[in-house]
């Protein structure tokens, strides 16, 4: 097992050059400069040179893109916005954008599991017919869209603000207070965040379920007297789950990438909306190493899917 994660994180590190490489290329593609948007219009033509100096601007891209790369593996990239340290910013955002993705993550397999499970075992239901179309409608459904629905509702029912982090001046009040407050904020955009999981991975569990219960030992085991019960959720479930992994290194990346839209709209402080604002701002240097972070998640994330295909199903070794 060791020597496999060796040889997958050797793998993935000329993988996430190249990912960086098209992806530095594409963004210096785009119609203006970050000088041009910092600056005052009115700015001396020396001053704009000045600038694009500071920030390599003037040189040929590919010498730009390794001037990048060596920065940031010193940690020396500076944003072109406000001239702080880029990795200082993200670090300042990541907290925030965590706590939103591992909240959702929870619900989406707590819920979506089930859901799939229950789905399956009672086939062409009501039960099945209604979440299949709940699923569709989850999966079909723009999450800014039903995002300003439902501040909308909260706001007019409850009329209670709920975008941010925190309301303000919470941090004078009391421990409880402050983290009912805290979680206030957090569910309308943790539950947004997550209704696209939870309708995709309950339509792949009810599938994959579906087809586990039509293999022979299933049948084999419905023969010896089994209970139904102990036939679905411990004999059909653990095999069910096998598609459901694959899903899961995807999974992360996409979360933090749905972020952008969902924290943009809550106005929460994480890395998604820091990614909005600079793509905005044409901040060349922030932009590439959020996208980096993302890129190196969706490698890990695969990875990972990999060595939990051996957790679920014994027979893979490595």
């Amino acid at each position: 097992m060791i020597k496999y994660l060796i040889r997958r994180l050797l793998q993935n590190i000329p993988i996430l050059f190249g990912i960086t490489l098209i992806s530095f290329f594409i963004i210096h593609l785009a119609p203006g400069s970050p000088i041009g948007l910092t600056l005052n219009p009115k700015a001396s033509p020396k001053i704009i040179e000045q600038m694009e100096k500071n920030y390599d601007l003037d040189k040929p891209i590919v010498v730009q893109y390794v001037l990048w790369v060596k920065k940031l593996c010193t940690g020396e990239l500076h944003s072109f916005k406000d001239g702080k340290p880029v990795l200082e910013k993200i670090a300042e955002r990541i907290p925030a954008t965590l706590l939103l993705n591992v909240v959702a993550m929870v619900i989406i397999f707590s819920v979506a599991i089930p859901l799939g499970v229950f789905s399956a075992t009672r086939r062409y239901s009501w039960f099945d017919n209604l979440t299949t179309f709940g699923a569709y409608l989850g999966i079909s459904i723009p999450s800014f869209w039903l995002a300003y629905l439902l501040i909308l509702a909260t706001v007019k029912c409850f009329g209670h603000p709920i975008l941010g982090m925190r309301s303000f001046g919470m941090e004078e009040s009391g421990v409880i207070a402050f983290i009912l407050d805290h979680l206030w904020h957090l569910m309308l955009p943790s539950l947004i965040l997550a209704v696209g999981g939870i309708a995709a991975i309950s339509r792949y569990m009810r599938s994959s379920m579906l087809e586990v219960i039509q293999q022979d030992y299933i049948r084999t085991a419905r023969a010896k007297g089994i209970s139904e019960d102990d036939v679905y959720y411990r004999h059909a479930l653990r095999n069910a789950l096998l598609p459901i992994v694959t899903i899961f290194g995807f999974l992360v990346p996409s979360l933090i990438s749905g972020s952008v839209i969902i924290e943009t709209v809550f106005a929460w402080p994480g890395i998604g909306r820091l990614a909005y604002q600079a793509v905005l701002s044409r901040d060349y240097s922030l932009v590439m190493t959020i996208l980096t972070l993302s890129s190196a998640l969706t490698l890990i994330g695969n990875m990972l899917a990999d060595v939990l295909y051996g957790v679920v199903d014994p027979r893979i070794r490595y």
